[in-house]
């Protein structure tokens, strides 16, 4: 028995840093009633505040209600307020590693050319993420940048030699998210199922990048429930059909 839904946030939930629409605030805050929800993203604590928080109606059971950003490698939980419970910190010298290896990299392959909207590279405590044209780009410039991915494997392949000791995933429309090596959401997922008590076998995942190098495959590899997603229509409709199998799936939260 499935006990806990597990959403990637971007092309999954919500397009690109964009916040959920009204349709799957109210899908998620009714799915709540049946099971548990997680959402796990390489984006950070203000990304999930910004696309999900403020648009759940007020109805919401956020008591079963379960955050990880970075990938996993920090949880947060409601408690008459959101609280972090851990979070897995990169070292000084691990962030200087990456950031140097990134801007080679970048400046190798070009990708520092053209326009950019804010900073290309992004410093989340528990993770480094390279964002193509900034954290801030308009949607439309972001699905045309990279659709085929081309630009963030060949930015992936120049990485890895440098970068032996961490891993490296292709998110979102323009993103690589970098951790220490073994920090991905499947990690993120057995932290989260250590510290709540759960099973692999209870969880069920929603996810846009299952992918070879994606950063969703991991999850699967992981031998957890894994339903690929294209389009945000496609996750609505998942949600519906576990909603529509009537009375609660579980207690175990």
């Amino acid at each position: 028995m499935k006990s806990i839904a597990i959403f990637d946030l971007d092309g999954t939930l919500a397009e690109s840093k964009q916040p959920i629409d009204a349709e799957m605030g109210g899908l998620l805050a009714s799915l709540l009633d049946h099971m548990a929800v997680a959402v796990i993203s390489g984006g950070d604590w203000p990304q999930f505040d910004k696309q999900l928080l403020g648009r759940l109606p007020d109805v919401a059971d956020l008591s079963r209600l379960f955050l990880l950003p970075t990938s996993g490698s920090k949880f947060f939980q409601y408690e008459r307020r959101w609280r972090q419970i851990y979070a897995d910190e990169l070292t000084e010298t691990e962030r200087s590693a990456i950031y140097a290896a990134l801007q080679q990299a970048i400046a190798a392959i070009g990708l520092d050319a053209g326009q950019s909207w804010g900073d290309r590279i992004e410093d989340r405590g528990t993770q480094i993420t390279f964002s193509g044209l900034g954290q801030q780009a308009p949607l439309d410039q972001k699905r045309s940048w990279d659709p085929d991915l081309r630009k963030r494997q060949r930015l992936k392949a120049f990485l890895e030699p440098k970068l032996p000791a961490f891993s490296i995933r292709i998110g979102g429309a323009t993103s690589l998210d970098i951790t220490r090596r073994g920090v991905d959401k499947a990690y993120g997922l057995a932290r989260f199922a250590e510290v709540v008590s759960i099973r692999k076998d209870e969880m069920m995942f929603f996810g846009d990048a299952v992918f070879a190098g994606g950063n969703d495959a991991p999850v699967r590899a992981a031998g957890i429930a894994t339903v690929p997603v294209a389009l945000i229509g496609e996750t609505k409709t998942a949600i519906r059909t576990i909603i529509a199998c009537g009375p609660p799936l579980s207690t175990h939260f």
